[in-house]
């Protein structure tokens, strides 16, 4: 249900995290109703106290919204969402939004699973913009995602105002749910690769007695640089490690690389060498601190010496 006076559509975001927030932010600045959704009440209150509305059930916002995001953290959370627990038919939005409401999917998730998500939605009446986003916190906090979209032409319509709010590029990827997704999945393949290899650069350039920010400046302006290498490496010399992205986020995406690769009958051993190092990142309880932590593994593993919290930050 569009707002009246605007004509604009009312926006339901679920998920506030760091994303999430971002993005219900984003679309608030640029003048649309928007009504969070979060299992926890200190991101409802945050929003709440900038102005915003939220509302603590996802099914509550099927009487006051027509398009919905969702800004959460797996395809369980997502299906959980849309069709609920299974115990009872009617608990999901699919079955209680107005027909012709708009789903806005932006986890990442397998392209299988954005197939099967977009058939389900279109079943029940609704469309579906397969989106996964990219650019991280800041850029969902100014409005400047990059959005890898695939859906209808009138899922595309639809979403227009809102792309607009939360989006500085949006690539039209297809027609149908599914292209969406895959994009975002090699994107995702090259983040983990790219962070990993960055860990372990340095880790052999500080096992060598090379100077951390020497190397830092050295690389960055080198052939050897990658745009992961340039933003995670002062993590890393910082010696902070607090989650901009979590380890756990991709020994989750990089196990959906390798069980799509699976699936393909294509071999990927260097994603799957990336995620071996996620995981044992994990495995050592990094799972919640920055994705620059896996350089961690480094160190309990080959005696690397990191730089301590609070150095100066990198010039």
């Amino acid at each position: 249900m569009s707002d009246a006076s605007s004509g604009l559509p009312v926006c339901g975001v679920v998920g506030l995290g760091a994303m999430g927030m971002g993005i219900a932010r984003s679309l608030k600045r640029a003048g649309l109703e928007v009504v969070g959704c979060d299992v926890s009440a200190a991101s409802r209150k945050t929003f709440e106290d900038e102005g915003g509305q939220c509302v603590a059930e996802a099914s509550a916002l099927a009487a006051r919204c027509d398009v919905i995001l969702l800004v959460v953290v797996n395809a369980d959370q997502v299906m959980s969402v849309l069709f609920g627990d299974g115990k009872d038919k009617d608990d999901g939005l699919a079955t209680q939004l107005a027909a012709g409401s708009l789903v806005i999917q932006c986890a990442t998730v397998a392209p299988s699973v954005a197939e099967t998500l977009g058939q389900r939605l279109d079943q029940a009446g609704l469309l579906m913009l397969d989106a996964p986003i990219s650019g991280g916190a800041a850029k969902a906090a100014t409005g400047e995602l990059s959005v890898m979209a695939s859906g209808t032409p009138q899922a595309f319509a639809k979403a227009a105002p809102v792309l607009d709010a939360m989006a500085a590029t949006v690539h039209h990827l297809g027609d149908v749910p599914g292209p969406g997704s895959s994009v975002k999945l090699v994107n995702q393949h090259l983040a983990g690769v790219h962070i990993a290899a960055a860990a372990e650069a340095m880790a052999l350039g500080l096992r060598m007695g090379i100077d951390g920010r020497a190397l830092y400046r050295v690389i960055t302006q080198s052939a050897g640089n990658s745009w992961m290498f340039e933003n995670r490496v002062p993590h890393i010399l910082d010696g902070d490690y607090r989650p901009l992205s979590a380890v756990d986020i991709f020994v989750k995406d990089l196990n959906i690389v390798h069980d799509t690769g699976r699936e393909l009958r294509l071999a990927m051993p260097v994603a799957s060498s990336a995620l071996q190092q996620f995981t044992a990142a994990s495995g050592m309880g990094l799972g919640r601190e920055d994705d620059s932590a896996v350089v961690k593994v480094y160190a309990a593993t080959g005696g690397v010496a990191l730089p301590a919290a609070n150095d100066e930050s990198v010039q």
